[in-house]
């Protein structure tokens, strides 16, 4: 606190800090609090957000603070920036040693008294919603009073440990959307949240601890859903745990979108909601499938397949509606629809897994995530180890490395299926290779990228550039037997040519043949295929089909990233 001499007023300088995992992510947790600032906070108070990376210098991140010379300093908190944000704690700490430091976010909530007895340096953390009890904190630091009664704050009291239960709001959060957060905003990933809670208590998740859904204001939603697309962003985000919870709100927001798309909403913007699946009603998947192409990306949490696994974690999922509700929404072919799984969840065991894997890659999302549990602070799995046993890692992100059903082994080898899965699949690079592949190999799914990678990792794939990993699909699956070499190299062509604007194939790929410059001046004097002035092209010979395959690079497939291929038969 410091007090003006000429005026007698009491000031207090607030900076608000946040390590995101990128700096394309925008984390929104500390602007709700500078809301909050503004909102409770008595005059004199004020506050400023400070944004950085966990791949950037904490040296760097500490003079950012320190030029705002604060005298309270609040850290968001998360299993990915934690570690970090306790190192950069000591740094400001021993520049700034009379500073007070407040930790708030999911890793502070549900985690309160181990960090106030093992980090002496932070003298309060607050569980649960921040915004109010985070400004009333401020005002009786203002005031240098005894903090009493304030939801959710915990704090030292002597050698005692305040805990306090998890804050959950009354009314409505104060909006975050000011013009300090614009002009930080600088195209990044832009954060809307138009609801708070969860139906469900799936016992991984934190979310089922954040009291029922609390919706709010339908039309501040439709408001900020406009400010937050003409702001120079590309992606909005929707932070709502189970967005269609409520199918009639949801409904309308989704009209909403479609009905002012391109007009009060910039062409080019993408909503992306996390929703569950199996709850999606006739009526929105046929309102869904006439959205414009690119102006909405569905990301639907699976988990697993196995229906005792689900009843075990408090996952209620209709697995035969769900499979059918996100097959009819891909078959629409007009946004992007990312699936997940999860690895280590209870009674899930290779054999399990393997069969969740199949019938997700089934369904033919444009993305299959393929995560692994994590028991996080608070989540039911990690306080009843009764129940869930399992072995994790006791440093974040707490990830599960053995469990009754899999062998620490086991998930090991579930990584190398997963590392194939983000490489070969969920790039978009390997699309045509993968369809003939499993065609041809007899494969399923889960053995191809299973084998696959697990040969790829023990060749080593550490920061492998695309063309030497091109070159051990091709290595491999050459020598399996039903793969005809020609035939596999030529759809990888198609594929490389496809999704890399540069038109080059890789040394693996490539065939020096005189007939491709004969084949090439051939489509030239075509009228109907001869190049476009300023439009780069790509070639390529074909020999299972003896013929040219070329592509335009000038429009791609807003779904699918990849630039359209044709096919041309010299002398035909």
């Amino acid at each position: 606190m410091v007090i003006n001499n000429e005026t007698m007023e009491q000031s207090l300088n607030v900076a608000i800090c946040v390590l995101n995992s990128k700096y394309i992510h925008s984390s929104l947790a500390p602007w709700c609090l500078l809301a909050g600032v503004d909102a409770y906070c008595e005059k004199g108070i004020t506050a400023k957000v400070i944004e950085g990376t966990i791949n950037e210098s904490i040296e760097n991140i500490a003079q950012r603070i320190l030029e705002q010379n604060p005298q309270v300093i609040g850290f968001c908190c998360y299993i990915w920036n934690i570690t970090i944000t306790k190192q950069l704690i000591r740094l400001v700490k021993s520049k700034l040693p009379n500073s007070t430091i407040i930790l708030g976010g999911p890793e502070g909530s549900y985690n309160a008294e181990s960090i106030l007895r093992e980090e002496k340096l932070v003298q309060y953390v607050i569980s649960g919603e921040g915004e109010k009890p985070f400004a009333l904190l401020l005002n009786d630091l203002l005031h240098n009073e005894d903090v009493r009664n304030i939801p959710g704050v915990c704090y030292r009291k002597g050698k005692q440990i305040v805990v306090a239960l998890p804050n959950i709001a009354a009314e409505d959060p104060p909006s975050p959307y000011t013009k300090q957060y614009f002009d930080a905003l600088k195209g990044r990933i832009a954060y809307l949240e138009t609801s708070r809670g969860c139906p469900y208590s799936c016992a991984f998740c934190l979310s089922g601890r954040c009291g029922n859904v609390r919706f709010f204001d339908l039309e501040r939603a439709k408001k900020e859903m406009l400010l937050l697309a003409n702001s120079g962003t590309k992606t909005v985000k929707l932070v709502d745990r189970t967005f269609n919870c409520n199918r009639k709100r949801a409904f309308e927001l989704y009209r909403f979108i479609i009905q002012n798309y391109g007009t009060a909403i910039p062409q080019g913007v993408c909503y992306h909601f996390e929703i569950a699946g199996d709850i999606l009603d006739q009526e929105t998947i046929s309102l869904l499938a006439t959205a414009p192409v690119g102006a909405m990306q569905l990301e639907i949490g699976l988990q697993s397949f196995n229906a005792k696994t689900l009843t075990a974690v408090n996952r209620k999922t209709d697995v035969e509606c769900l499979e059918n509700n996100i097959k009819r929404l891909v078959a629409n072919a007009n946004m992007h629809i990312h699936i997940d799984l999860i690895a280590g969840l209870p009674y899930e065991d290779l054999n399990s897994f393997a069969d969740s894997f199949n019938i997700a890659y089934d369904i033919k999302p444009n993305m299959l995530q393929m995560g692994f549990l994590k028991l996080l602070f608070g989540a039911p799995m990690r306080e009843e180890p009764e129940n869930f046993p399992c072995t994790y890692t006791q440093h974040p992100p707490y990830e599960v490395t053995q469990t009754p059903w899999l062998s620490s082994e086991e998930l090991l080898y579930l990584h190398y299926t997963e590392d194939a899965l983000e490489r070969l699949y969920n790039s978009g690079r390997f699309r045509r290779t993968l369809e003939y592949l499993l065609e041809k190999s007899g494969y399923t799914p889960f053995e191809l990228f299973s084998r696959f990678g697990e040969f790829a990792v023990g060749r080593g794939t550490q920061r492998i550039s695309l063309d030497d990993y091109t070159a051990l699909i091709f290595e491999y699956f050459s020598r399996q037997s039903g793969i005809d070499s020609t035939a596999l190299r030529d759809v990888m062509v198609c594929d490389r040519l496809a999704t890399n604007s540069s038109g080059r194939l890789p040394v693996v790929l490539r065939n020096f043949d005189p007939a491709l410059k004969s084949a090439i001046n051939e489509l030239k004097k075509n009228e109907a295929t001869c190049p476009q002035k300023g439009v780069k092209r790509g070639y390529a010979l074909l020999y299972s089909e003896q013929c040219l395959v070329y592509v335009d690079y000038q429009e791609k497939n807003i779904i699918t990233g990849e630039y359209p291929l044709f096919k041309f038969y010299p002398n035909s």
